[in-house]
């Protein structure tokens, strides 16, 4: 039975003359797991924002969202409640202090009766797993913990539809996997239709039964997930937005069935290409001994009762390399940028930029062609109205930016996709010219073409003598770009090592082609290493 039919539906922000959304058209039936992707800026977020009535953006639209067989345009309160809808941000969405308020509040809004929410909010609470946090205070939650109140905060509700923009995009890798194994859950035991926008689609994949994808505002493909991935063409851009199981099968001549997961891609190899050479060539780089930054026994703590967030942290990043810090949320990542850049002063312990201590950089000296940060949460950087005026105040229009942002100068920050808004966040970053670049979750929101598009940013920045450091959940950007990578568990570095050796070695905080090729071919941690040994033993390129 159909929930859900959006028809010929066109969308325009004030002051854009092109439509963001234009014609687009597709339907879902009661209990689809429906996965939507395309490329950064294709008019995701516009779309799924559109089909929330209290979220919908202004601005001009045409056509008709018909749900449940009402009109979404002139539709009762009521039927919003019917719809739940998780942002990408966690933060964002908590609005009260401890977990129990916030899985109470949406209900106390609707004037439910007392005793039904005290049923609804405990029979929520076991099912999420989250009945031991139901005290606590939703500040201390780590961000997947976050992720999960505020789906379980939706799903209070009883919805009959989730809508899902990018959850995991600032979720570390293991607490992906456990958000969407839970969303999976409400959707086969609750037969909740589910609707998610991702990049990250490896572990979606397997378990969706819908692929729509957008591109430039418009539907390319709305079908069955296996139909949908088998009719792509190897030459088609959306093979860039796929999971690394099917790239690697769209790249390599074979009759088998596309794998969808890193299981299915693994059997993949094994049972049709040969093992006869087995081990990937890794080429060592020199060592560099000129050294950018130094923290040295670092210890930090957020007031003077609370437990340390940095626990002896020492690390090392030389000059013009790119340096990537990963680790679960929560491991004190973020509190180990702000130090180095001296957001935050930690009680005991020495940080040192370019052999300087940081107190003796005087005057805000380590601002001025130095150091830059660009944080996590970016909507902290954007004060003016506009792209152009953004970039205006800074002098960015009159510098060389290495990527192009002139056909968003007349648009809100805010009415921009997250990747732009990285993209923005990046040139008023960089205005500065500094020598040390930090970059806090810097890929969030891009798509695989956007973040090779920023990769190569990264190597030219490293090229001209800028040292990059970067926190991220993104392994298979960080195995891409990084010269080493360092893993951050409780306040302290427990694993620093060359970036391919790093994602080798590792079993959680690596990525899917290590995942799919390791004990069949040694040392492989990218989908173009695993064609090549595919090739090195008698299979052939597309």
């Amino acid at each position: 039975m159909e929930i859900l039919n959006v028809k010929n539906l066109s969308f325009k922000y004030p002051m854009n003359e092109l439509n963001t959304l234009k014609n687009v058209s597709f339907s879902l039936e009661k209990g689809d797991f429906a996965v939507l992707c395309g490329q950064t800026g294709s008019g995701k977020t516009t779309l799924l924002r559109a089909l929330k009535p209290s979220l919908c953006p202004r601005g001009e639209k045409s056509g008709e969202i018909i749900f449940e067989n009402n009109s979404l345009f002139d539709a009762e309160k009521s039927v919003e409640f019917k719809i739940g809808f998780v942002m990408q941000n966690p933060e964002q969405q908590i609005v009260t202090d401890k977990v129990y308020h916030e899985l109470a509040f949406a209900l106390e809004n609707k004037n439910t009766p007392k005793n039904e929410i005290g049923r609804r909010i405990a029979e929520t609470a076991q099912f999420f797993g989250i009945a031991d946090l139901f005290d606590e205070n939703t500040h201390v939650l780590s961000g997947g913990q976050k992720q999960i109140l505020n789906l379980a905060a939706v799903s209070v509700m009883q919805p009959d539809l989730i809508i899902l923009d990018e959850p995991t995009a600032q979720l570390d890798p293991v607490a992906a996997v456990d958000f969407i194994t839970v969303l999976k859950k409400l959707n086969t035991e609750m037969g909740i239709t589910v609707l998610i926008s991702e990049h990250r689609l490896e572990e979606l994949l397997g378990i969706a039964n819908k692929l729509i994808v957008l591109e430039n505002g418009e539907i390319k493909v709305c079908d069955e997930v296996k139909k949908a991935v088998k009719d792509l063409s190897p030459e088609d851009r959306i093979i860039e937005y796929m999971p690394a199981p099917v790239r690697l099968f769209k790249s390599v001549k074979s009759e088998s069935e596309c794998p969808l997961n890193v299981n299915d891609g693994k059997s993949f190899i094994e049972n049709n290409f040969k093992n006869e050479i087995n081990t990937f060539p890794v080429e060592e780089k020199p060592e560099l001994k000129d050294k950018a930054i130094e923290l040295k026994n670092v210890f930090f703590r957020y007031s003077k009762e609370s437990p340390d967030v940095l626990c002896d942290l020492s690390l090392t990043v030389y000059k013009n390399e790119i340096f990537s810090v990963l680790g679960s949320n929560g491991s004190g990542k973020t509190t180990a940028l702000n130090c180095i850049s001296g957001l935050l002063k930690p009680y005991s312990g020495k940080i040192k930029i370019f052999n300087k201590k940081i107190s003796e950089y005087k005057n805000n000296s380590l601002y001025i062609n130095c150091l830059s940060m660009m944080p996590q949460d970016i909507g902290t950087v954007f004060l003016k109205n506009t792209v152009r005026e953004e970039l205006e105040e800074v002098g960015a229009l009159k510098n060389d930016l290495p990527f192009d942002l002139s056909y968003l100068y007349d648009r809100h920050p805010y009415d921009i996709s997250g990747g732009e808004q990285q993209l923005l966040a990046l040139a008023k970053a960089l205005s500065s010219k500094p020598e040390l670049l930090i970059l806090d979750e810097p890929t969030k929101g891009l798509d695989n073409c956007f973040k090779k598009q920023f990769a190569s940013v990264l190597e030219s920045l490293k090229e001209n003598g800028v040292t990059v450091v970067i926190v991220t959940h993104d392994v298979e950007f960080a195995s891409d770009v990084s010269d080493r990578c360092a893993f951050l568990f409780r306040g302290r570095v427990v694993s620093e090592e060359a970036s391919h050796k790093f994602f080798e070695s590792n079993s959680f905080y690596t990525t899917p082609a290590s995942r799919m090729t390791r004990g069949y071919y040694d040392r492989v941690i990218s989908v173009e290493e695993a064609v090549e040994m595919i090739i090195k033993n008698g299979g052939e390129r597309v």
